[in-house]
C-alpha cells in the first residue's frame, strides 16, 4: 500500500487531524493538504504516485537531432560500416556540427529498438586497457578467414587476410590476401611493412604457428619459425598473448571484423583473390571510427571514409610521439614490456635458427586505413619515419639473450 493511500485514509477515514498524520508518517503538513484535496477532486486517482517528469526541458536533444541519429545508424549498417555511439557522434561532429555525448546517442539507439541488449557480455570496465605510447613501438598481426563467392552466386573458395597494425595508432600497415597465410608470407608481409614504415620496436600476436613455434611441443623445444628468425636479427621484441586471451589483440580482432562487415556489404562480392585485394588498394573501412584530420580522441591519415565525404585521423600527433625503434641490445639482453601493457612475462626461448631470410615478394594489396581518431592532426603518415630519437634500451639486469616477452 501506497504512502499515499495511507495519509489519505488517516484524514478522509479515520478523521484525524492532518498535522497529527504528518508526524506520524514523517512527511510535511503541506502535502497532506495537498493530497487531500487531489483525492477530492480525482478520487482514486490520487492514490497511484504521478510522473516526476519536469514540465519542460529546454536542454533535450530536438526531434531533429534523433532522426538525424537514427538515420546514420541505418546508414552506416547497411554499408557494413561501425555503426556504435562513438562513429555516430563523430559523423554528427564532422558533418554536421552537432555535438551530441556519446551516452545520449547510446541512450537514443537503445529507446528505438537499435541495440541488441547482450548482458551476457564481460563489462568493457572489467577489462585491462593498454595502449603503446609511440607509433612503431607495437604491432599486432593476426589473420583471418574469407569464402569467396563463385560467379553463380554459390559460395567458392576460402582465403586467408593477415594484417599488420600499429598499436598506437591502429593504422592498418599492411592487408592482404592469400590462399593459405604460411610463416614466409608472415615474414614477407612484415618486410614490406618494415620498408614503408620502419622497422617497429616489438609485435604481439597470438600463438600460431605461423607467427611462434614456442608451444609446438611440450616435450621438445627448439628452433624458430621464420618470422622469429627475422624479428631476432632484427632486434624486435616478440610479444605473445597467452592461450585462449583473444583480448589482448583486440585491436587486430576488432579491425578485421569491421573489414569483414564492410566485405559482405559490398554488392559486387570477390571471385577470386586478385577481385578480393582490390577493395584493399583502393581503400577498406577501419576498424573503430572514421578516419578524418580531426576527431575526439583517435587518430590517422586520410583514407576512404566511412561516409562521404571525410575520412578520420590518428590517435596522437606523430612529432609529439617520436617513433620507437628496435635496437640490437634489446635482442642480446632480451626484452622488457612498454609500461602500457598488463602483466608481461618473460619465458625461456630456443636459439636455433632456420637460416638466412630471402627478399621476400611485394604483398599483393595494402591499406592504408586508420581505426581510430584523436582531437590533434597528424601528419600525412602516422607510422612514417620521424626524427629519430633515442632508442628504447632495457635495464642491463634484463634476463639473457634467448628470453622473450609475451603478455598472458
Amino acid at each position: 500500500m501506497s504512502k499515499a493511500r495511507l495519509v489519505i485514509t488517516a484524514v478522509v477515514l479515520e478523521k484525524r487531524p492532518a498535522a497529527q498524520v504528518a508526524a506520524e508518517y514523517g512527511v510535511s503538513r503541506s502535502w497532506v493538504y495537498e493530497l487531500v484535496a487531489r483525492y477530492r477532486a480525482e478520487g482514486d486517482a490520487a492514490f497511484e504516485p504521478r510522473s516526476r517528469r519536469p514540465r519542460s526541458t529546454p536542454n533535450a536533444t530536438t526531434e531533429a537531432t534523433i532522426e538525424l541519429i537514427l538515420q546514420l545508424r541505418d546508414r552506416l549498417a547497411t554499408a557494413g560500416l561501425d555503426a556504435g555511439a562513438d562513429t555516430i557522434g563523430w559523423h554528427l561532429a564532422r558533418q554536421h556540427r552537432i555535438t551530441v555525448s556519446r551516452a545520449t546517442v547510446h541512450r537514443i539507439l537503445t529507446r528505438h529498438g537499435k541495440v541488441n541488449p547482450q548482458p551476457q557480455k564481460r563489462p568493457r570496465s572489467s577489462y585491462t586497457m593498454f595502449q603503446a605510447d609511440q607509433p612503431n613501438e607495437c604491432w599486432q598481426s593476426d589473420f583471418t578467414h574469407y569464402r569467396l563467392t563463385c560467379p553463380d552466386g554459390s559460395p567458392g573458395a576460402d582465403v586467408e587476410i593477415i594484417t599488420w597494425l600499429d598499436d598506437h595508432s591502429r593504422y592498418a600497415l599492411h592487408v592482404s590476401a592469400h590462399p593459405r597465410v604460411t610463416a614466409t608470407i608472415v615474414r614477407d608481409t612484415f618486410r614490406a611493412s618494415c620498408a614503408e614504415h620502419g622497422t617497429p620496436y616489438s609485435t604481439l600476436t597470438d600463438n600460431g604457428m605461423v607467427y611462434t613455434v614456442r608451444l609446438a611441443s611440450h616435450r621438445v623445444r627448439g628452433g624458430r619459425n621464420a618470422l622469429e628468425t627475422e624479428l631476432a636479427a632484427l632486434g624486435v621484441i616478440q610479444k605473445n598473448s597467452r592461450p585462449n586471451h583473444p583480448t589482448t589483440c583486440g585491436k587486430v580482432e576488432r579491425f578485421q571484423q569491421t573489414l569483414k562487415n564492410w566485405l559482405r556489404a559490398q554488392p559486387d562480392q570477390p571471385t577470386t583473390i586478385a577481385q578480393r585485394c582490390r577493395p584493399c588498394s583502393t581503400g577498406s573501412p577501419s576498424s573503430t571510427t572514421p578516419s578524418a584530420p580531426t576527431a575526439p580522441s583517435r587518430t590517422a591519415p586520410p583514407r576512404p571514409p566511412r561516409t562521404p565525404p571525410d575520412p578520420k585521423p590518428p590517435r596522437a600527433n606523430t612529432q609529439a610521439n617520436p617513433q620507437a625503434a628496435p635496437t640490437t641490445a634489446a635482442a642480446r639482453t632480451g626484452s622488457a614490456r612498454p609500461a602500457t601493457s598488463p602483466c608481461a612475462m618473460t619465458a625461456a626461448c630456443t636459439t636455433s635458427a632456420s637460416g638466412a631470410p630471402t627478399p621476400g615478394p611485394p604483398s599483393c594489396c595494402r591499406s592504408r586505413t586508420s581505426t581510430s581518431a584523436s582531437p590533434t592532426p597528424s601528419p600525412a603518415n602516422s607510422c612514417a619515419s620521424s626524427p629519430s630519437t633515442p632508442p628504447r634500451t632495457t635495464s642491463p639486469n634484463t634476463p639473457n639473450s634467448n628470453s622473450r616477452t609475451y603478455i598472458p
